[in-house]
């Protein structure tokens, strides 16, 4: 019988070793949550298009946006865990659970296998060119002597940007009051136009209006400076020793993924993200190629849920 079960046990671990070697050996579906075009698609397709290369099996983008990512999320949840269906995601996976409570039908963590962290990258501290502030620390003074609260935009309730604002308020002690609106487009006009005062916003939409000078970026939020604007200090450097928002993307797989497969996606992902082709693609796009292990991914998307559940509690931010 021992002999019997010992054969059985070798037998399961030489059929997981020959998927490892022989995956993929047709096409896979990588889900995202977003709509077409936006920079968690680019970056997908971009993986994709070289994961094909490398692999030798077509990596297909397969676009379900909704409800932040959770229609994407969900179908990949309930999909079979045989590596051929995968999902691309951005941060505020981790910051669903603590938005959309009642409305969540899979578990962000329980539910999903981390790949590799694929990319990460600031948002920028923009303010009008006409405001009379040029750094974070006259903000921050120019707020506290207004009668009334400044007011500032993002391109929606519980998205980082707005969430990165009320790490802000908490970190400076500022009252300021949001403004959201769909998208980062018009909140990018009104800002602009000075009808409000400040706005964490993501480096491809920023960037543009830094350049001609029509916005003035006094800080990212990332531990780092960015490539993409080297001259613009990090909050930490502003002064704010403990403050620090990344925006990141991610691959991940449904729950229960074969190690093998697992191991050779994420070494095949690191593999491209050392490209200086793909670096440089990232670069423009305002975020910095960032591999991991599958350890490390899923401890920073851990991380991540408990950081936001406070800010996103202490905000009163809701999407339910």
């Amino acid at each position: 019988m021992i002999k019997v079960l010992a054969i059985g046990i070798a037998l399961t671990f030489a059929s997981a070793g020959t998927h490892a070697q022989t995956y993929p050996e047709k096409p896979v579906r990588l889900v995202v949550g977003f709509a077409a075009g936006g920079p968690v698609d680019n970056l997908a397709r971009l993986v994709s298009r070289r994961l094909s290369e490398l692999l030798g099996q077509q990596f297909v983008v397969d676009n379900r946006a909704g409800a932040s990512g959770m229609i994407g999320a969900q179908a990949v949840a309930h999909s079979a865990p045989d590596g051929y269906t995968l999902l691309m995601v951005p941060s505020t996976h981790a910051v669903n659970p603590s938005l959309y409570k009642s409305k969540m039908a899979f578990d962000t963590e329980r539910d999903f296998t981390p790949v590799s962290l694929v990319a990460e990258g600031p948002f920028v501290l923009v303010v009008p060119a006409k405001l009379p502030v040029k750094s974070v620390a006259e903000l921050v003074a120019y707020a506290k002597k207004q009668p009334q609260p400044l007011s500032y935009a993002s391109a929606g309730v519980g998205g980082l940007p707005h969430l990165a604002a009320e790490l802000f308020k908490t970190a400076t002690g500022i009252q300021a009051t949001h403004i959201p609106y769909k998208g980062a487009a018009p909140a990018t006009v009104d800002l602009l136009a000075g009808q409000v005062s400040f706005m964490f916003d993501n480096m491809l939409s920023a960037i543009p209006s830094v350049r001609d000078a029509r916005l003035r970026a006094l800080a990212v939020t990332t531990a780092k400076r960015s490539a993409a604007l080297p001259d613009v200090p990090t909050m930490q450097e502003a002064g704010f020793k403990d403050y620090e928002v990344s925006g990141w993307y991610a691959l991940l797989g449904p729950a229960g993924m074969d190690a093998g497969v697992v191991n050779k996606l994420n070494s095949t992902v690191n593999r491209i993200l050392r490209e200086p082709d793909v670096i440089k693609k990232l670069q423009i796009d305002g975020v910095e190629a960032q591999g991991s292990t599958p350890q490390a991914l899923e401890a920073l998307i851990h991380r991540d849920i408990a950081k936001w559940a406070a800010v996103v509690k202490a905000s009163g931010a809701t999407a339910d």
